[in-house]
């Protein structure tokens, strides 16, 4: 048989791969081992040997490597790793050791169940136990101490099953040749001979097993016994397989050293958990909210009621009860932002990450019995400390506004001098916001410019106050600084200085109340600009706005700020977001910073407007490019690399620079410093799909829970401060203006990154064509990091990075072969994505899982919240497990999904399901009554995503969003009946007959209809006898129908239509004008009487003194036009 090629994970070449990936994450470029490591991969890659003569010449060579073998299924020495930075710890190295050796563990019993029947248990508790031993190294808490001795031990154990797999590994190299062999000749050869030459030349060097097999091993012994296990045999026929029992002796002898092993751990364990220590912390980045999920998962331990914890139960108990009431005090005093305080919350966090490993990482009892009462007192510790410091704290700081006062600093935050001779662009901005100073009421006025750090705003402002119009209209300017450290003193100083161009020192020793008094009379009954830069906080303006006369003589304020609340909540009508830079707008910057007054040389022209509209509009990053190029010689080649590695450079960019963007991070909430962090995980200009990363959010629990609120509207929430603080910026909005997608700067995505890495929060790798090994020092920084994103291109035949506090795993890969295999070492992965096949199932503490192509195993994700499958190929099965899981709240098929046989089967027999907590499905086909039955078991559902042929969904009485598509073999889908609480509906390929039309505008809540490629029965679609109360989207596409007969009255509260390949429709119904709500008329690949029809619609409402947008793309003939596909 072939070994080689078969449908599940049996292939001795996996095991091949993991050893591959594992030689070369602790290889040097140069060396011994790296003969190895080619040697392995040219098995990996060759096709087949021509002859017995090509085995020979390969086991020569790969003997004289045994050593370098043997080296590789060891623990790493010391000598090797002392000369990276940072040098990993012993813990990390073992560990990750530790990691390999159960992916070969893993990939061995997933072999094929006939062919490892005899040693399946064994392997699984040589399985189990190295996973208490990686376990134990990642409790951080009993290694604080001097653990040399136990690491020894440790060690010595590990490298006893690193040299069996070795031996095991060496075995499967024979096959994996034989086989290769065997493929190449159309009769087997007689490789008697050739095990005979293994060997001989093998026997002096194999890795011997264990001690106590050393005087028994024979290579050809071995041979049989695991050839027997692959089925593969490839003696004569007269040599009968004798069964020498020789891994069931080994993996005993294993077993054996770990229950040695185990009672020297005990006894270190005892003796660490009575010195005092603190689990160093493992991220500087604060989430409020860990807790909570902790709680979560300690009452999940209580409610379980194993059998294998009942000796602890009290115990976690009262571990439960302790930090509930830490929780609740760290959440009361959270909200007075003092620096004690946030001290206390970093120690809650840190003992909730312990507590959270600890109970999570599955530790044997007595371990528990040991570590549980520690927790306890760390806790009460904690607490104590909290009562003393509300105690203690009777003084209100000074500042009325800083949100952070760990981290405060002398520094301003207005935009640098790079940026104060920037003159292209904002010219219509200016030209508006001069309009709004000069001209308007003469009420005093405040007008707010409110963008992202380093688009300008200070420039901008500075432009305004220095303009030839504001000069000659106001009396007094004056000009002062806020940010972020709020000292009324000074703010008045500068005003009252700038005003009189005396020097401040005229003003120091008067007291404040006296400022106060000395600037209103100042400015009564003049014309004054008064300009505030760098605003954060409306308190600040609340505080100043009584030194400002209101005479009625059209006097102004001016602020800029980052957060667009502070300008709304001082005046909602005046407030200006500075939009990005035009790509036009971008190059005239750069062209005049790099050539001065020259024009760029012609060779440069096109690379150089690439860099240019490559900084996505920032003027900041404009500035900083153009002075790396200034600099540089001017070559298109040096241009070019620019342009392809533009974010590098950006990373590079002076620290002044990096200081003006961080304070807006610095002024973040806690609770929103993870959400905006984690933006970094996602590659360079990606638009974020809003679902995902809320889902991403939650899953990881960085949302508060409210009991009062949706978790998920919580979240949207988060998004809109950070929407609001110009930190993030949206790429697409709903009908209805809601977020769709958003997306981040590349300056702040840098940003992000600096930050997130230097707290151990976030490590972003990219792996590309270019790269080359992933080195063991990269290995041992990712285990410090709480979330690791993995984008590789075409990159493969790569294991995962390994982490033991791990927390996210996201694998951006875009190949299917990136690796198959996850080890049991991740014992706190709350979200994964990536293409992991086998493996999955010891991922028990998962909330977000996004695999392909297909469902792993589900039985022990009782907590998942998310389930994505990414299945392009076609439908999965959902198993009746899926639908009882009380935790899943959103699952998405992308390729769609059906209910499996075993889920129907009792549908059938009239049995009832368990109600389940699902919100969302997407794409569930629903074939008939049965199927309807079983959704009948969520209730709860607000979105719904289908394949139906005649459905009926009253029942789903929660459903706000509907999708529903004709199945492909079936020749017409219509509905029956649809639920009243819809708010959305998009029908696809389904019928439109008047009757279903009735149902849809019976529909009281409705807001948004999509209709594609829907069959109205007939070339004419009548709306006059239906009524849609609430819409207000509607779109049409690839629809057939000629005529649209329609009255403003059928749509009273219409804002929205988009008309899509309707190559057929002559006109748009000219009474749809006459909606007073009506914004948009869009129009995309249609006839030219209905984009005449539209314009005339826009034509008739501007001459009645209404504003309508008319968007018109593309005439129906002159592109590809899909109209007509039918099903």
């Amino acid at each position: 048989m072939d070994v080689l090629h078969t449908d599940r994970f049996t292939a001795p070449i996996d095991l091949l791969q993991i050893v591959i990936d594992h030689i070369s994450s602790v290889s040097s470029p140069h060396g011994h081992r790296i003969d190895l490591l080619r040697l392995l991969q040219s098995l990996r890659d060759s096709r087949d040997y021509e002859n017995i003569e090509g085995i020979r010449n390969f086991f020569r060579e790969f003997v004289s490597l045994q050593q370098e073998l043997k080296v590789s299924f060891t623990v790493p020495n010391r000598q090797i790793l002392s000369n990276l930075t940072p040098t990993p710890n012993s813990n990390e190295v073992v560990a990750a050791f530790i990691n390999f050796l159960l992916l070969m563990v893993e990939a061995i019993l997933h072999f094929k169940e006939d062919w490892i029947a005899r040693v399946k248990g064994s392997f699984q508790n040589l399985r189990t136990e190295l996973g208490f031993l990686i376990s134990f190294l990642g409790d951080t808490t009993m290694h604080l101490q001097p653990t040399k001795t136990i690491l020894i031990d440790v060690e010595e154990v590990v490298n006893g099953v690193g040299s069996f797999l070795s031996s095991f590994f060496l075995t499967i190299v024979v096959f994996i040749l034989i086989n290769k062999v065997k493929k190449a000749y159309t009769r087997m050869p007689d490789l008697e001979v050739v095990v005979n030459e293994v060997r001989s030349l093998i026997l002096e060097d194999i890795p011997l097993l264990t001690t106590k097999l050393k005087a028994t091993i024979d290579i050809k012994d071995l041979l049989r016994e695991i050839g027997s296990l692959l089925d593969f045999f490839i003696f004569t026929k007269n040599d009968q397989v004798v069964e020498t029992g020789i891994l069931d002796l080994a993996l005993s002898d294993l077993l054996a050293n770990f229950e040695t092993l185990k009672t020297k751990m005990k006894k270190h364990c005892i003796a660490v958990s009575k010195m005092p220590s603190d689990m160093a912390p493992k991220t500087g980045v604060v989430s409020l909210f860990i807790v909570d999920s902790v709680l979560d998962d300690l009452m999940d331990l209580i409610n379980n009621k194993s059998d294998s914890i009942v000796v602890v139960n009290d115990q976690i108990v009262t571990l439960h009860e302790e930090l509930m009431l830490l929780g609740s005090s760290i959440t009361d005093i959270a909200l007075q932002h003092e620096a004690e305080h946030e001290e206390l919350m970093i120690r809650s966090r840190d003992i909730a990450y312990e507590v959270e490993y600890v109970i999570n990482s599955l530790p044997h009892v007595w371990y528990l019995s040991l570590r549980l009462p520690q927790l306890i007192d760390k806790i009460r510790l904690i607490m104590i400390a909290v009562k003393e410091t509300k105690n203690n704290v009777d003084v209100v700081r000074m500042s009325i506004v800083s949100k952070h006062p760990h981290e405060l600093v002398e520094s301003e935050s207005k935009e640098p001098p790079i940026l104060e001779d920037v003159v292209v662009g904002f010219d219509n901005v200016q030209t508006e916001i001069v309009e709004q100073l000069v001209r308007g009421t003469d009420k005093r006025q405040i007008i707010s410019i409110f963008g992202m750090p380093g688009l300008g705003k200070t420039t901008l402002a500075t432009k305004l106050y220095n303009h030839h119009h504001v000069l000659y209209r106001f009396h007094n300017r004056a000009w002062c600084t806020v940010s972020q450290i709020y000292n009324k003193k000074n703010v008045l100083i500068e005003i009252l200085s700038s005003m009189s161009n005396s020097k401040r020192d005229t003003y120091m020793e008067k007291k404040e109340e006296s400022l106060v008094e000395d600037l209103y009379k100042n400015l009564k009954g003049r014309r004054y600009l008064i300009v505030v830069d760098d605003i954060w906080d409306i308190d600040v303006w609340n505080d100043l706005k009584r030194c400002f006369p209101d005479d009625s003589i059209g006097s102004r304020i001016l602020f800029t700020t980052r957060i667009k609340e502070v300008g709304s909540k001082a005046s909602p009508c005046r407030v200006k977001e500075l939009p990005f830079l035009s790509e036009v707008e971008c190059w005239g910057i750069l062209q005049k910073r790099v050539f001065q007054d020259e024009n760029c040389p012609k060779k440069l022209l096109d690379i150089g407007k690439q860099i240019a509209k490559n900084c996505r509009g920032l003027p900041l990053a404009v500035v900083v490019i153009a002075g790396i190029l200034a600099n540089m010689e001017k070559k298109k080649q040096l241009w070019e690399n620019v342009a392809r590695n533009l974010s590098s450079y950006i990373s590079e960019i002076p620290e002044k620079c990096i200081q003006i963007l961080q304070l807006s991070y610095n002024h973040l909430p806690l609770h929103l410093k993870p959400c905006f962090l984690h933006f970094g995980a996602f590659r360079e200009d990606m638009e974020i799909p809003v679902r995902r990363l809320i889902s991403l959010w939650v899953a990881e629990g960085f949302i508060k829970k409210d009991e009062h609120k949706n978790i998920e509207d919580v979240a949207r929430e988060y998004l809109m401060e950070l929407i609001d603080r110009s930190l993030v910026l949206v790429a697409e909005r709903r009908y209805d203006g809601g977020v769709k997608t958003c997306k981040i700067h590349d300056l702040l995505r840098e940003m992000c990154l600096k930050i997130a890495e230097e707290n151990n929060f976030l490590k972003f790798i990219e792996h590309n064509d270019d790269d080359e090994q992933w080195f063991f020092s990269q290995v041992s920084t990712y285990q410090q990091h709480h979330c690791l994103s993995i984008s590789c291109g075409k990159f493969a035949g790569s294991s995962l990075p390994f982490g033991l506090h791990v927390r996210s795993l996201l694998c951006e890969s875009f190949i299917t072969n990136f690796t198959k295999l996850i080890s049991c070492g991740y014992k706190v992965l709350r979200v994964f994505k990536g293409n992991i096949q086998y493996g999955l199932e010891h991922l028990v503490q998962l909330r977000y899982l996004e695999v392909s192509p297909k469902l792993p195993p589900l039985e022990r994700f009782h907590k998942l919240e998310f389930l994505v499958v990414n299945n392009r190929a076609g439908e999965v099965e959902i198993p009746e497990i899926l639908l009882n899981m009380v935790s899943l709240r959103h699952m998405q098929f992308r390729g769609g999904a059906h209910f499996s046989k075993s889920s129907r089967q009792p549908a059938s027999n009239s049995k009832s399901f368990q109600i389940n907590n699902l919100q969302s499905i997407s794409r569930l086909t629903i074939f008939d009554e049965i199927d309807e039955k079983i959704l009948r078991c969520s209730p709860n559902l607000r979105r719904l995503s289908s394949q139906v042929g005649n459905g009926s969904f009253e029942f789903l009485n929660q459903l706000e969003s509907l999708k529903l598509y004709k199945p492909y073999n079936y020749l017409s889908s219509s509905l029956i009946s649809l639920p009243l609480s819809l708010k959305k509906l998009r029908l696809e390929f389904m019928d439109a007959s008047r009757m279903q039309m009735e149902i849809i505008g019976r529909l009281p809540y409705l807001e948004v209809l999509k209709l594609v490629h829907v069959d109205f029965g007939g070339k004419q679609w009548n709306t006059s006898e239906v009524d849609f109360p609430q819409l207000k989207y509607l779109k049409l596409e690839g629809v057939i129908i000629a005529e649209w007969n329609a009255s403003s009255e059928n749509f009273p509260r219409l804002e929205r239509v988009v008309l899509k390949f309707c190559g057929n429709l002559k006109m748009i119904p000219s009474s749809l004008g006459e909606i007073p709500t009506l914004q948009k008329i869009e129009v995309y690949e249609c006839a030219k009487t209905t984009i005449e029809s539209a314009k005339k619609i826009q034509d008739e409402q501007k001459e009645m003194g209404n504003l309508l947008d008319v968007i018109i793309s593309g005439t129906f003939g002159d592109s590809f036009m899909p109209g007509d596909w039918r099903r």
